[in-house]
C-alpha cells in the first residue's frame, strides 16, 4: 500500500481471517503485554463519553502506541450500549484506526468489536494460563451469558483444553440456557449446567469468569470460593471493594484499573491505598512477580488496554490482506495538500 491507502477491514472478514488462529492472538496479546512492561508503550487514560441522565450507555476512547517491533499507534473509539441486546443488535459496536508511526497517517480502519471482544478473550485466556500454572480447571463458572463470555471459552478451550465442565448464570434464564447449547453444539464433551445463584457458581468452581453490564457492585460474599480459585473480574464492576481486599489481586495496569469506578477503583477510594493490588500480569510474564500466592482466591481485573486493540488489530489487518479481504481506498486522504 503507498503511503495515500487506506484499508477498510469489516467485522466479519476480521472473524474469517482470525478463526482457528486463537493461540496465535493469545501469542500477541502476550507480546504486547511484555512490550508494555519492557516500557515500550504511550497509553493515555482512556476517555469516556456518558450520557446525561443515563448510566447505563458510554462511548470510549482509547489511544495507545506499541513499540518494541510492533511500531502501532492508533485509537479505539467503542460504544456500549446494553439496550441494543434486546432491539436484536450486539451491546458494542467499535472503530478502530491505525496509523503509521512514520507518517501520522492512517492505513487501516477496521471494525472494532470483534477485535476487541477477541482481545478481552486472548487477555483473559492468557491469564487463566499463566495464573492457573499446571493445574486444570475440574468445572468452569459462568456468570454473564454474552458475546465476551462465548469469545472467552472460545480462546479458553485453546488453552486449557481439558475444561469440559460448565456452570452458567444470567439474569436472563433463556438466555442462559441457549448459550448452553450453543456451547454444547461447539464443544460435543462438554457438561454444562445451568446455576440458581452467583453463590453456587462459586461455590462448584475453580475458575470464574464475571462478564456481565453491571455498572456497580453486587457481589458482597467471595468466602463460598473454593481455596485457590482463579476469578477472571472482566466485567470489572461486579465485586463489592470488601470481598476484594481479602483476595490476591492481579490487574493488567495499575493505574488504568483503578478509575473508572471499577470495583477496584471503589477499593482504593474506601481505604486510600492500592497495595491492595500485589502484580501486574506484564510483572509476572517478566518474571518478577510469582504467579501464585499460596492458596489464596485469585482475581484477575483488566482493564483493558489500548495496545491490545492495535496488536490485535494489526494481526487481523495482515491476515484479511492475505486472504485478499478488504477494500483498498487509494483516494482516502489527499493528494494535494496545497489545493
Amino acid at each position: 500500500m503507498s503511503e495515500s491507502q487506506v484499508r477498510l477491514v469489516g467485522g466479519d472478514e476480521i472473524r474469517r481471517a482470525l478463526e482457528g488462529r486463537e493461540l496465535e492472538v493469545v501469542d500477541v496479546v502476550e507480546r504486547a503485554y511484555l512490550s508494555h512492561g519492557a516500557g515500550s508503550s504511550s497509553l493515555p487514560h482512556s476517555t469516556f463519553l456518558s450520557f446525561p441522565d443515563d448510566r447505563s450507555n458510554r462511548i470510549i476512547a482509547l489511544p495507545a502506541f506499541l513499540g518494541d517491533g510492533f511500531g502501532l499507534a492508533g485509537v479505539k473509539w467503542i460504544a456500549s450500549f446494553p439496550g441494543n441486546v434486546a432491539r436484536g443488535m450486539a451491546r458494542a459496536s467499535a472503530v478502530l484506526v491505525l496509523n503509521s508511526c512514520d507518517t501520522g497517517r492512517p492505513f487501516a480502519v477496521l471494525e472494532g468489536s470483534v477485535v476487541s471482544a477477541q482481545r478481552t478473550a486472548a487477555s483473559a485466556a492468557l491469564a487463566a494460563r499463566v495464573l492457573y500454572g499446571e493445574r486444570r480447571p475440574e468445572r468452569v463458572g459462568v456468570v454473564g451469558t454474552g458475546l465476551i463470555a462465548a469469545t472467552v471459552l472460545r480462546f479458553l478451550a485453546a488453552v486449557l483444553p481439558d475444561a469440559e465442565r460448565f456452570l452458567l448464570l444470567d439474569l436472563d434464564r433463556d438466555r442462559a440456557a441457549g448459550f448452553g447449547r450453543r456451547l454444547g453444539r461447539r464443544q460435543p464433551s462438554a457438561e454444562v449446567e445451568l446455576a440458581a445463584s452467583v453463590d453456587e457458581v462459586l461455590a462448584s468452581s475453580d475458575l470464574i469468569v464475571f462478564t456481565t453490564t453491571a455498572v456497580t457492585p453486587w457481589v458482597e460474599d467471595l468466602s463460598g470460593c473454593r481455596p485457590g480459585a482463579l476469578i477472571l473480574h472482566l466485567s470489572l464492576r461486579d465485586l463489592a471493594p470488601s470481598p476484594l481486599l481479602r483476595c490476591d489481586n492481579v490487574v493488567d495496569d495499575v493505574d488504568h484499573v483503578l478509575r473508572a469506578g471499577t470495583s477496584l477503583h471503589l477499593a482504593e477510594q474506601q481505604t486510600g491505598r492500592r497495595d491492595f493490588i500485589r502484580c501486574t500480569l506484564p510483572q509476572i510474564l517478566l518474571g518478577q512477580a510469582p504467579a501464585q500466592q499460596g492458596d489464596s482466591v485469585t482475581v484477575f481485573s483488566p482493564f483493558g488496554l489500548g495496545i491490545l486493540d492495535l496488536a490485535v488489530g494489526d494481526l487481523a489487518v495482515r491476515r484479511v490482506t492475505e486472504l485478499g479481504g478488504g477494500r483498498c481506498f487509494d483516494d482516502f486522504l489527499p493528494t494535494d495538500p496545497e489545493s
